[in-house]
């Protein structure tokens, strides 16, 4: 007959069952292993069996389908499955390998041995680390940025405007679904395709050419967006000839209600950036920032001070930084939401 089993994949006879359940050191295996995924080491430990033995009984009550082993490296982890009907006589078999490991103390070391995996690791940690800490986000920066993005609602689609060598795309391609990077220099995008094919970024599309020609709105309808969830431009805006321009062709891009977000110089003095940055404006008043939004006609307009040890390492580092955000008015959501009603509306 069929062993009623989890997992079970080999047939058996009754005899061949309990013959297999017999020997009392399977039965404690079994209760033990249907308390937590037990390594072969740590379950001879437990039995107070050498391993090769241990070994031996996991792999007869495999084969019965009694217990399943998953490889972790040289780890191999046996638990007792818990899917699927239990034949009887196995379920007595539990039972009475419970009882016989309540008895010899071992069911309640499982937690102790289970705890002491840990114990490495807690030596590991608790040395004094080497060298000194580094300073500046880390290596695996976009690994953390992943793990946040389901926090963000609306994040389909971005837009990079004056992208460069891509820097930004470092954030903004772990985070949105879609990334469309936009600069009108040809030489620069080249650069930032390096990046995006080094880094494997399947998710970003570069456009050559300026915010509101052809090549952007091609793209934007190729993939299948009105408009951005966030429009973002880093350091562009004090190399715009007119900023204010600048700024609603920017707010042009996004959706009803997307965002954009606007990093940039605060006033200063530094000339020497005109130099050798090609800087045209030497950064912007908060409230200036505040008066472009406003003539691009965006909403909630706020601007913030980025503190100094964010700035970087580059020759921008000594002037100080701006964030404008701001939103486009409306929301695409109540819009569809309101056609929807009169659709149904007109239906009735």
């Amino acid at each position: 007959m069929e062993l009623q089993a989890p997992n079970a994949s080999v047939t058996h006879t009754r005899w061949e069952l309990y013959r297999l359940l017999s020997e009392p050191v399977r039965l404690r295996l079994l209760a033990l292993a249907s308390v937590d995924a037990l390594a072969v080491g740590e379950l001879a430990e437990l039995l107070g069996e050498l391993q090769p033995n241990v070994s031996r009984h996991v792999a007869a009550l495999r084969q019965a389908g009694l217990v399943r082993v998953r490889r972790h490296g040289t780890w191999a982890l046996v638990q007792v499955g818990t899917e699927g009907p239990v034949d009887p006589v196995v379920d007595d078999a539990l039972r009475t390998g419970r009882s016989l490991c309540d008895r010899d103390g071992s069911l309640a070391r499982v937690a102790d041995v289970v705890g002491a995996r840990e114990r490495s690791t807690r030596e590991f940690f608790a040395r004094s680390a080497k060298g000194a800490v580094v300073v500046g986000p880390p290596p695996e920066l976009a690994a953390y940025l992943l793990a946040l993005a389901p926090l963000i609602e609306r994040r389909a689609l971005a837009v990079d405007v004056g992208t460069g060598d891509g820097r930004l795309l470092e954030i903004l391609a772990p985070v949105f679904t879609r990334v469309l990077a936009i600069d009108r220099a040809g030489a620069q995008l080249a650069m930032c395709a390096e990046r995006v094919a080094q880094r494997g970024f399947g998710n970003v599309e570069l456009v050559e050419g300026e915010l509101d020609g052809a090549e952007v709105k091609r793209a934007l309808k190729r993939l299948g967006h009105a408009g951005a969830d966030v429009v973002f431009a880093s350091r562009v805006l004090h190399h715009a000839p007119r900023p204010a321009d600048t700024l609603r062709r920017m707010a042009a891009l996004a959706r009803p209600g997307g965002a954009v977000m606007v990093l940039d110089y605060g006033p200063h003095e530094d000339e020497a950036l005109r130099a050798q940055q090609a800087d045209l404006w030497l950064g912007f008043e908060a409230d200036e920032l505040r008066r472009f939004a406003r003539e691009a006609a965006l909403e909630q307009a706020t601007v913030v001070e980025v503190p100094a040890a964010w700035r970087g390492n580059g020759p921008d580092r000594a002037v100080p930084w701006t964030l404008l955000s701001a939103r486009v008015a409306g929301d695409d959501r109540s819009t569809k939401g309101a056609a929807n009603a009169a659709k149904k509306e007109k239906r009735r």
